[in-house]
């Protein structure tokens, strides 16, 4: 099971770097393991990644010899999946218009319905820290509360899932909104949906998609 972790995990960094996401090496990916979480690498280029280079590390922050040195910010996705059971999965990137938003330190309102994916009525701003530090991770656990979304001050975005594939998912609406966010705002003042009609497009997207008939019983 570990080892098909890892290759998931893997996938998803590499998908993660071609959506544009993560500038350079930055950004990071985790998953919950059955030994603590698998974490990317510290400072190594996407594309040459093998499942080999992911780091376990244990709740208690213990890392087994001999593997490659974790990403710096290990301690955020290990606090973060510590403070919430619900999140198998976490993607953490430095994408150019959540980033921009981030040195704002201002969260992402409502100003499109789609926000509602971040299960919260607007995508919140962590306080600032700095990178890689206990503070920072305490920032975040405190600033998700409640939600799946959030920003880190003058840093980038993170977005939990119930899968690798579900956090990486909502990373890329993530961007995708703060990118309609930051250009709405060039024009004027975005008009921001209030939590009654949000909670009319959280009924509607209880039904969206393919639903499931219902099965009639034969006599």
């Amino acid at each position: 099971m570990t080892m098909m972790l890892r290759d998931q995990l893997v996938s998803t960094a590499k998908q993660m770097s071609a959506l544009g996401l993560t500038p350079g090496m930055s950004g990071n990916v985790s998953v919950r393991s059955p030994g603590g979480m698998l974490v990317t690498p510290s400072g190594m280029p996407y594309p040459e990644l093998t499942g080999d280079d992911c780091v376990e590390i244990k709740p208690d922050g213990t890392v087994r010899p001999g593997q490659k040195t974790p990403s710096t910010e290990w301690q955020l996705h290990r606090d973060i999946l510590g403070a919430r059971q619900d999140v198998q999965a976490i993607v953490h990137t430095h994408s150019l218009f959540s980033t921009t938003i981030s040195m704002l330190r201002r969260p992402i309102p409502a100003v499109h319905y789609m926000v509602v994916l971040a299960g919260t009525d607007e995508v919140p701003c962590a306080e600032y820290a700095t990178f890689g530090s206990a503070q920072l991770a305490l920032n975040a656990v405190s600033a998700l509360r409640g939600g799946s979304a959030c920003l880190l001050a003058n840093h980038g975005m993170v977005a939990l899932g119930s899968s690798l594939a579900s956090a990486l998912k909502l990373a890329a609406e993530i961007e995708t909104l703060a990118s309609q966010y930051w250009h709405a705002a060039q024009i004027g003042s975005p008009h921001v949906l209030d939590g009654e009609e949000l909670s009319r497009v959280r009924a509607r997207f209880a039904e969206y998609g393919q639903q499931r008939p219902k099965t009639r019983r034969s006599w």
